[in-house]
C-alpha cells in the first residue's frame, strides 16, 4: 500500500491498481473499529456436569456392564428407576473416551494371497464353478456344475442338478479325473469359496487324488474370470431359453450347447476351437491357415503392403492373475502334448444319492 499511496498525482488509482495487479476496491484501508470481539463460549444449561459424565464412565466400565451395549445399560437402569442421561448422550460421553468400539473378541484381519494359476498345456489347471439356471416355476432353480480346462477353455465335465452340495461336486470330479486319467501331482483346480468348494469332504477328496487346490479371494469375482465368463457366454447365447421347463429340458439344451461350443473358434485362444487346443490339433490347423494365407498372398500381393501375412497361434501360457513375464508366444507348437487321447466331454446325468 505504500507504493500505491506514493504514486504521482497524475496517475489514477485505478490504473495504479491495475499495474500492481490488485483490486481497486480492496486497496482502500479498512476500518476495523466495527470488528466484533471474540465471545467466550457460553455455558450450555443442558450440558452434563463433570460429575455426571464421570458417573456414566464408571457405570459403563463396571463389572456388571463391561460386556453390555449402551442401549442395554440405559434400558436396565431405566427398569430400576435410574436415569443418568439419554442414550445418545451416553454414547457421546463414551465416544470421547474411545469406549464405544467393539469389546467382544474379534476375528483378526485375514490376509489372503492373490491366487496365481498358470497353465502351459491342457490338463494342467482346471477352473470350475456353479451357476443357477432359472425354471418356469418361480423361485425354483437348477444348478449347473461346470469344469473348464484353463489352457484350452475346453469343457472337461458338466452336470445339472436340483441340489448344490459337496457330495455332488465330488461325484463330478470323480468322473472327470477318472475319464481324463489325471495322474497325482499334475493338476491344479481353481475355484471360489462357495460352500461346496470349502467343504472338508471335498478338500479331502481332491487331496486323495493328488490335486492341488487354488481359491479366489473373498468377494473378488475377478479371481475366477474364466468360469464367470463362460457362464455369461452360456446365458447370453442366442438360443438360451431363459427359463427351463424341467431338469431334462436343461440337460438336453446344455448338451447341444456344449457340443457346438467346443468346436467354435474362441477369441481367448487365438480363434482356435477349444477342441483343437485340448486335443493337440493346433499344428494341423495352423498349417492349413498358413497355406491359405500364402495362396492368397501369391494371388494378391498388392493387398499386403507389409509383406506376407502369418497365421497367429494360441497363447503359449494361460494364467489367472498372471505375474511378470507371463506373455504369449509362438512356441505352442513345440509344447503340444504328444499321444494325447481324444477324450469326449463328461456329461453326468445320473446323480448319486446324498445322505
Amino acid at each position: 500500500m505504500t507504493v500505491l499511496n506514493e504514486r504521482p498525482v497524475h496517475v489514477p488509482r485505478s490504473r495504479a491498481c491495475a499495474a500492481l495487479g490488485i483490486s481497486r476496491t480492496g486497496s482502500y484501508p479498512r476500518d476495523r473499529s466495527h470488528a466484533l470481539p471474540k465471545r467466550a463460549p457460553r455455558p450450555q444449561p443442558r450440558q452434563l456436569g463433570p460429575a455426571e459424565r464421570e458417573r456414566i464412565r464408571d457405570l459403563a466400565g463396571s463389572e456388571r456392564y463391561q460386556d453390555t451395549s449402551v442401549r442395554v445399560i440405559h434400558a436396565t437402569e431405566l427398569n430400576e428407576g435410574r436415569v443418568l442421561a439419554s442414550v445418545s448422550t451416553m454414547y457421546r460421553v463414551l465416544r470421547a473416551d474411545g469406549q464405544t468400539r467393539e469389546r467382544r473378541p474379534q476375528r483378526p484381519p485375514q490376509n489372503h494371497a492373490v491366487p496365481r494359476v498358470i497353465a502351459e498345456r491342457p490338463n494342467a489347471a482346471w477352473t470350475w464353478d456353479i451357476s443357477r439356471l432359472p425354471t418356469v416355476v418361480p423361485r425354483r432353480y437348477l444348478n449347473l456344475y461346470l469344469i473348464l480346462d484353463l489352457f484350452s477353455r475346453y469343457p472337461i465335465a458338466w452336470m445339472i442338478s436340483a441340489k448344490e452340495n459337496a457330495a455332488l461336486a465330488q461325484h463330478l470330479f470323480r468322473h472327470a479325473l477318472t475319464r481324463h486319467q489325471i495322474p497325482a501331482g499334475q493338476l491344479t483346480v481353481h475355484q471360489d469359496r462357495g460352500a461346496p468348494m470349502i467343504a472338508h469332504s471335498y478338500r479331502d477328496f481332491l487331496d486323495a487324488f493328488g490335486v492341488r487346490r487354488s481359491y479366489s479371494r473373498p468377494r473378488v469375482s475377478n479371481d475366477n474370470p474364466v468360469s464367470e465368463a463362460q457362464f455369461k457366454t452360456i446365458k447370453y447365447s442366442p438360443g438360451y431359453p431363459g427359463r427351463f421347463r424341467d431338469i431334462r429340458h436343461a440337460r438336453e439344451w446344455m448338451q447341444q450347447f456344449m457340443t457346438s461350443y467346443q468346436h467354435r473358434p474362441h477369441e481367448g485362444i487365438g480363434f482356435y476351437t477349444p477342441a483343437d487346443v485340448f486335443h493337440g490339433h493346433v499344428e494341423a490347423v495352423h498349417a492349413r491357415r498358413e497355406q491359405a494365407l500364402a495362396a492368397h498372398y501369391a494371388a494378391h500381393p498388392q493387398r499386403y503392403p507389409n509383406g506376407a501375412p502369418r497365421a497367429s497361434l494360441p497363447p503359449a501360457v494361460m494364467a489367472i492373475n498372471p505375474g511378470d513375464g507371463i506373455t504369449t508366444a509362438a512356441e505352442l507348437l513345440d509344447q503340444a502334448p504328444e499321444n494325447m487321447p481324444a477324450h469326449t466331454p463328461v456329461t453326468v446325468t445320473e446323480e448319486e444319492p446324498v445322505h
